[in-house]
């Protein structure tokens, strides 16, 4: 029986105090983003990534703690980037069946709109569903809000 999983996805949005340009500059650097991880995750970066910035095409491979402190590989290569608008990573490996996460930068009076737009799937058709319900939803809406509340605190609150 042929099963089409369910696509998911999460849209947020926070305003940030600072400039196109220091947007860009933050967010385009995979060494950023634990900064912006909870710590539970014990996220490290372990190959791909040099000290420039995002640049399509490039691999990243991370290890993750997501669930119970399972250690897990990831993998991702970034598939568009629209400097200093917009970026897109794509899950190349990892827990997810699919993973398209697009961040966006749009410049505004008193700082910059952030936005990102997150698709996923997730595998073992209907026991992803069950575990989607029970934790998985959950998880990634704290994982968007703890980089929120750490934003907040990196860059100050916009008005």
């Amino acid at each position: 029986m042929l099963h089409t999983m369910k696509r998911f996805t999460l849209n947020t949005r926070q305003i940030l105090p600072i400039s196109l340009e220091e947007a860009w500059a933050f967010f385009s650097s995979p060494k950023n983003l634990s900064k912006i991880t909870p710590e539970y995750m014990n996220f490290k970066i372990l190959s791909g990534f040099d000290e420039g910035t995002t640049r399509e095409g490039m691999i990243i491979k991370y290890k993750v703690h997501p669930v119970m402190g399972i250690p897990l590989t990831w993998v991702t290569k970034i598939t568009n980037v629209s400097a200093p608008h917009e970026f897109t990573d794509m899950q190349l490996k990892g827990p997810y069946k699919e993973w398209v996460h697009t961040h966006r930068f749009r410049e505004i009076e008193g700082g910059v709109e952030m936005t990102d737009e997150l698709v996923y799937q997730l595998p073992f058709g209907p026991i992803g569903l069950i575990a989607h319900a029970l934790f998985v939803r959950k998880q990634v809406e704290s994982i968007f809000a703890y980089r929120e509340a750490t934003l907040d605190k990196l860059f100050g609150k916009s008005k």
